[in-house]
């Protein structure tokens, strides 16, 4: 798609307001519905409509008459069906991305293709991924949808001109200094993210050592999503990579995710290894799992420890990072030019929490110099730690 061509409309609602596209956070937020089901988008329609933080300025039910509501009705924030006829919703994403990057919410079924779907949309760069209720929403359902449309129509969407973009050699921002050793034996890296992480992370992890440093995430994303994140980054690294356990040992060479499904997930120094331990929230954090509580799991051991927070919405991670940094761990915020959204690096930097500010495409590297200097060759998955 080189550019957005001109077509015939058939389902298109005439443009309401041509106003050039707002970033103002208080404004109304101008939305665009693109799916094949009439009525599915009538539904969206009425839940956007009876919220005052939108305007529905336009519909679609195919990717061609996408391509024209993109063009004239200029939304701040497409919401966009995964399965349509012709042109898929995944291709039209991909195109879309590469000459007019915008933010796009992704709607997509709860089957275990759906969230396969959903995990590649979330890597070519939709903000968000919301599973398409099967039975009627609730009060509770139909707002945190609505929050995040809107929180999707506020993020900053970034062209990606490759799927992983390469080390540059631009400065990074040292805020603080400390008490930062080099590989040694117990080394860990942990990592928190949110909003646009998916992507953030396919980056980071892309640039760390094959048989680096034992790697354990916390990202904001539903329990069926992580499963298939985690069969996406198994196919693309050579490390190991799974869904954390209750008693699962990490080593070199392992990437561990936090698995959800209302579980918190800690680390445990047993017997020199590192264990995973799993939790049920108790309804003491924001989110669960939490940032902050894996990254306050690891404070007695900081001077092991690199701890990294990525774009994401809110400061989960901030005030433990802040005793991570103090206690003497090397510490990375991503900064706000490559975030979707600036949040929890923002909480972070505000706290002193931060050793380093760094671009997206420059943390993976510094990890990795930090703890194991040049990148290891990519033959060898996993070690002792």
């Amino acid at each position: 798609m080189a550019h957005l061509s001109r077509i015939k409309r058939k389902h298109c609602v005439n443009p309401v307001n041509t106003q050039p596209q707002s970033d103002r956070i208080g404004a109304v937020k101008r939305v665009a519905i693109v799916d094949d089901d009439a009525a599915f988008r009538m539904w969206v329609r009425r839940m956007l409509t009876a919220d005052s933080r939108f305007i529905v300025v336009a519909e679609a039910a195919n990717a061609l008459e996408a391509r024209e509501v993109v063009r004239t009705a200029r939304p701040d924030v497409l919401t966009l069906d995964v399965e349509m006829p012709g042109m898929n919703g995944l291709e039209f994403l991909a195109r879309l991305m590469a000459v007019h990057p915008m933010p796009v919410v992704m709607m997509s079924g709860r089957t275990k293709q759906g969230g396969a779907n959903a995990i590649h949309a979330l890597s070519i760069g939709a903000v968000d991924c919301i599973h398409k209720p099967e039975t009627g929403c609730d009060r509770d359902t139909v707002r945190s949808i609505c929050d995040r449309i809107h929180l999707a129509a506020c993020s900053r969407v970034i062209a990606r001109a490759q799927p992983v973009p390469r080390p540059d050699l631009s400065p990074v921002s040292s805020l603080t200094s400390g008490p930062h050793g080099q590989c040694r034996r117990g080394s860990l890296i942990v990592i928190g993210a949110s909003t646009g992480g998916v992507a953030a992370l396919e980056t980071v992890l892309h640039d760390l050592a094959a048989n680096g440093p034992p790697v354990m995430i916390v990202q904001h994303m539903p329990g069926p999503f992580m499963v298939s994140f985690v069969e996406r980054l198994n196919r693309s690294l050579p490390q190991r990579v799974h869904l954390a356990f209750d008693g699962a040992v990490l080593a070199r060479g392992d990437i561990a995710l936090a698995p959800g499904f209302q579980l918190h997930t800690t680390l445990a120094r047993e017997d020199g290894r590192w264990v995973c331990r799993l939790r049920p929230d108790e309804g003491r954090a924001l989110h669960c799992p939490s940032v902050d509580v894996l990254f306050a799991s690891v404070v007695e051991h900081a001077k092991s420890v690199s701890a990294a927070l990525l774009t994401g919405l809110g400061r989960d991670g901030a005030n433990s990072m802040k005793q991570l940094h103090d206690a003497g761990a090397f510490t990375i915020a991503q900064d706000e030019d490559s975030c979707v959204v600036f949040g929890m690096p923002r909480a972070a930097i505000a706290e002193g929490a931060v050793s380093r500010v760094v671009p997206l495409n420059r943390i993976g590297s510094v990890l990795r110099q930090h703890h194991d200097g040049p990148r290891a060759p990519a033959t060898r998955r996993g070690g002792q730690v």
